[in-house]
């Protein structure tokens, strides 16, 4: 019989629902009946695309014995950490403070009040490695619970304590300046991987915020090293296993220095991140290989992860039914040479052993092999490899598809938005542009209230309970300000401003400057969550940032500007010493120190050749987070269009930056070495 979750949206708390396991989703129910029964709480934290989520999940929360001692000794809750990051954030400090290490399945020990005091990961049915296996942790904890109540207690209050004690109060510094950001980069440089790109060593997670950064910085300062860093290690991630060269999109993070062996989820977030590095990189460079990266992971998107709703789905797992019934890891990406044989015949298959990197010993497990992609591929027939890649990707979708978690994240769609307009625009591909728009229009009509308040997650058109969090707010503002400057609407630059509004009102310490995860009216939790530091996406706090930024670069609205300049007083302390860590806040300085540039471009009508020349141009700056308005002369829908007319009745565009605006321009050559150096 399904448990509570059966109630539930999540799809991860959806595939618990028929645990024996009396799950209960995170509420104040459940610890009321914590309370009333004397029990303590197990949390158990997790997502739908995590491999030892489900590794753990068959062995223990589907196995009756386990169900019926945790249904008797504890009251059991289960947590999508991506529908609450508040909550993940929170019990995950908690983990690694205790343990020096953190994961998911996040296994915590609560007190009826919510307050920690037994941490763990993933527990192993039986005893293994050292590590001890879930039942005795169980009887462990009911025991000391039972017997040394006060002792547990007491240790719950300390951990609160120190918790409450780890409040940032870097928010009123001053935003970095020259010294910091080549500090910054010098320290990116002594952990950069030369062989192999990327930086530090195994397991290897791409860098995107931090390439980001490097672009920005060589843009602004010409430093030759910065966009040798970027370029080689997009170049290695995109020859490697990580990224999927059959279908494109990139897979989570490698489990090697070399990129080879992926974990192979494929989360939206990364694809979005990734998605704008590689156009970014083009838009510098010029790259072939970049371009054909961006279109692969933005079409990549819009085919797997696209929903009816016009939305983005959150993942795809890493596991899928190896055809003979059972999940494994990676089964529907690797090959043998046997399996290019059968779809290929055996010359075409010699070709494609030889092109992907198949061996008979295998990259991977039990002699499969992840595709890769080689350093010579020019000596290959191009039209051939072409067919092959073709063939190869027609037979791959016969095989059992990974699960899907449909669910839409308001964050992470907001950073698909933006990857996709700005790719879009950049090579001229409207449907891309039109997916944006689609997934930002969901956005506006599903997620967002009356008050502009933001929910975090919806699915199958049904809006979700739970608040947006900072990194909501920002990103999603984040989508809407990149596509201003794409359309040139003014409807998106309005709505980032209620999302922005809600950021100085509900997140910013009015004191400090400093940000908090979660809004000052959102659920109390034992500590109010709130770090600076990039993860797999850029904080909140620097997302918020950036966004807060662009938007007074639009509009010249002071507040959003200085709460900006004050958010980035972390980056100045933090950006030196761990540059790997706060990659979002240190490009957003760069673009801080640049201006950031304000481009204005009017014409007659938008689809004036001439028009659209000199927006594309505009778009295509390298000039750290510059924006973009366009519009028809005398059009007050954008603030930067005010008051600029057209120049010898041809279209023109006006480049300002710290107040002081440049003569304009009716050419584009002008315009572009205005906005490349």
């Amino acid at each position: 019989m399904p448990n509570r979750l059966a109630q539930e949206t999540s799809p991860y708390l959806l595939q618990h629902a028929d645990n024996p396991v009396d799950w209960w989703p995170w509420s104040g129910e459940a610890f009321e009946e914590a309370r009333k029964s004397g029990k303590p709480v197990l949390l158990s934290v997790g997502y739908s695309s995590c491999h030892w989520c489900h590794v753990m999940a068959h062995e223990s929360f589907e196995d009756q014995e386990t169900a019926d001692y945790l249904n008797t000794h504890f009251v059991n809750i289960k947590v999508d950490r991506e529908e609450r990051p508040d909550v993940d954030a929170v019990y995950m400090e908690a983990v690694q403070a205790a343990t020096g290490q953190g994961g998911w399945p996040m296994t915590v020990f609560l007190t009826p009040d919510a307050e920690p005091f037994y941490f763990g990961t993933y527990f192993p049915p039986a005893p293994r490695h050292g590590m001890p296996s879930f039942r005795q942790v169980l009887e462990g904890v009911r025991s000391a619970w039972a017997d040394r109540r006060d002792e547990v207690t007491e240790v719950a209050d300390k951990i609160v304590r120190d918790l409450a004690g780890r409040e940032i109060s870097y928010g009123d510094a001053q935003a970095p300046g020259e010294e910091e950001l080549a500090r910054a980069l010098l320290g990116l440089t002594r952990e950069y991987d030369p062989q192999r790109g990327g930086f530090g060593g195994a397991p290897k997670f791409p860098p995107s915020m931090v390439v980001e950064f490097l672009l920005r910085h060589h843009a602004r300062t010409g430093a030759e090293g910065a966009l040798q860093m970027a370029r080689d290690t997009c170049e290695r991630m995109a020859r490697g296993g990580i990224y999927d060269q059959l279908g494109g999109g990139f897979a989570r993070y490698s489990v090697d220095r070399e990129w080879v062996v992926p974990h192979f989820e494929k989360m939206l977030y990364d694809n979005a991140l990734l998605c704008r590095v590689y156009a970014h990189l083009w838009r510098s460079t010029g790259s072939e290989l970049a371009r054909r990266v961006a279109l692969e992971t933005a079409d990549f998107m819009v085919r797997e992860l696209r929903t009816n709703e016009g939305g983005f789905a959150s993942a795809l797992d890493a596991d899928s039914d190896d055809g003979s019934g059972k999940h494994v890891e990676g089964a529907y990406y690797v090959w043998t040479p046997a399996q290019l044989v059968e779809v290929l015949g055996e010359e075409d298959a010699e070709l494609a052993a030889q092109y992907f990197g198949v061996t008979d010993e295998g990259t991977f497990e039990e002699g499969a092999s992840v595709l890769q992609l080689p350093q010579n591929e020019g000596v290959f027939d191009g039209d051939k490899v072409e067919s092959v890649r073709r063939r190869l990707l027609a037979a791959r979708a016969e095989r059992p598809a990974p699960g899907r978690d449909d669910k839409v994240v308001a964050a992470w769609n907001g950073l698909a938005i933006a990857a996709l307009a700005e790719t879009g625009a950049y090579f001229d591909r409207p449907d891309l542009v039109e997916a944006a728009v689609a997934a930002a229009d969901l956005l506006v009509r599903l997620h967002l209230d009356e008050q502009a308040r933001l929910a975090r997650t919806s699915k199958d058109g049904h809006v979700g309970a739970n608040a947006g969090v900072l990194e909501d707010y920002a990103d999603v503002a984040e989508g809407f300000l990149a596509l201003t400057s794409v359309t040139g609407e003014g409807v998106w630059l309005e709505f980032a401003g209620f999302l922005l509004d809600h950021v100085l009102v509900r997140f910013v310490d009015e004191e400090s400057g400093a940000l908090f995860d979660t809004a000052s009216d959102a659920e109390r939790l034992i500590r109010r969550p709130q770090d600076p530091t990039d993860n797999a996406v850029p904080s909140g706090w620097t997302a918020a940032a950036g966004a807060l930024l662009s938007y007074a670069a639009q509009t010249g609205a002071e507040p959003h500007r200085t709460a900006a300049e004050r958010a980035l007083g972390v980056v100045k302390a933090l950006g030196p010493r761990v540059p790997r860590f706060i990659g979002w806040g240190l490009a957003v300085a760069e673009a801080l120190l640049d201006g950031p540039r304000e481009v204005a471009v009017v014409g007659p009508a938008l689809d004036d050749p001439a028009t659209k020349a000199l927006h594309r141009t505009a778009l295509l700056g390298t000039a750290p987070g510059a924006v973009v308005a366009v519009g028809v002369v005398g059009s007050d829908e954008l603030p930067l269009l005010a008051d600029r007319p057209l120049v010898g009745n041809e279209p023109a565009a006006y480049i300002c930056r710290n107040f002081t605006c440049d003569a304009p321009t009716t050419e584009v050559g002008r315009l572009r070495s205005s906005l490349n150096g």
